[in-house]
């Protein structure tokens, strides 16, 4: 059996707590999703963090229930978008995979193919544990590191640019400055064909200047970007983008009870769930191997 490498980056570390919190959903009566491997990639780290939770939320019964809502509805919510654009793509894209195991557990086609991109640590740490899991699809974990270049890292394995693909940011925008941010999408448009579609979340301006000032959040303090317009953010790129918050109807699976700011209210704390459509062939260029 491989011995299991250590994740010490703290950035990394913040995939363990998705992990265990998809652990906790799991094993809800009423779980919106089945994430069978969860606790295993949340290891000894996540279980000493999911005891703690418990404790903490002994005398507070829906203490567990909001500390995972959010997690549990986007994780949901993203299933749902790409199991139904899934008839149109043939190639998907995860960038800041982290610990997600969407390729055991979605019912993928089988000639889909499928890239997993993120940080060299989280790569080898999922790797040594999901490397002899059976996956739904033809799966190509890549290790880089998405603010340097590795665009080439993806075409040497076989990624086509012609053909549409499905792109996938969950859980990764957030810890990127504006300019990594605005790079980043000005990569996916160039290597994204018409009719290409794209999931990514979002916080606000006002979360991410509030989340980056509690440096004792395992999550937040690691924030470098938020935006209160994320439509235009996408239209940029030639993406027509359609924005819902956790919580509104078609995001909230019964997990939400409290109203929502209006979007126009600026200076309020939220996030967002994006889904987009590529229509216009614009912002590509003919990428070459490095």
């Amino acid at each position: 059996m491989n011995e299991i490498p250590e994740i010490k980056d703290e950035v990394c570390r913040t995939a363990l707590v998705m992990a265990v919190k998809r652990a906790i959903e799991t094993d809800r009566a009423d779980h919106l999703f089945d994430d069978l491997f969860a606790a295993q990639l949340a290891g000894d780290i996540g279980q000493a963090w999911r005891e703690k939770w418990e404790q903490e939320d002994r005398d507070n019964p829906l203490g567990s229930a909001l500390r995972i809502q959010f997690v549990a509805v986007r994780t949901r919510f993203f299933d749902d978008f790409i199991l139904s654009v899934l008839p149109e793509v043939k190639q998907v894209v995860f960038l800041g995979v982290g610990l997600d195991t969407r390729a055991f557990r979605l019912p993928f086609p089988h000639q889909t193919r499928l890239y997993e991109l993120d940080l060299p640590d989280l790569i080898e740490y999922r790797e040594a544990i999901l490397q002899n899991k059976q996956a739904k699809c033809h799966r190509q974990a890549i290790a880089a590191n998405l603010t340097q270049p590795w665009s080439h890292l993806l075409l040497q394995q076989g990624f086509e640019v012609e053909a549409p693909t499905l792109w996938l940011m969950e859980g990764l925008l957030m810890y990127l400055n504006e300019a990594q941010v605005n790079e980043l999408l000005k990569i996916i448009s160039q290597l994204s064909a018409d009719r290409s579609y794209l999931g990514a979340d979002l916080v606000s301006i006002r979360s991410w200047q509030v989340g980056a000032k509690h440096q004792n959040g395992l999550i937040s303090k690691h924030w470098r970007f938020g935006t209160d317009e994320p439509e235009q953010l996408f239209a940029d790129r030639g993406w027509n983008a359609s924005v819902i918050q956790p919580g509104e109807i078609r995001a909230n699976y019964g997990r939400y009870a409290v109203q929502l700011a209006p979007r126009e209210i600026k200076g309020v704390r939220r996030s967002f769930l994006v889904t987009a459509k590529k229509q216009k062939n614009n912002d590509r260029t003919i990428l070459q191997i490095i």
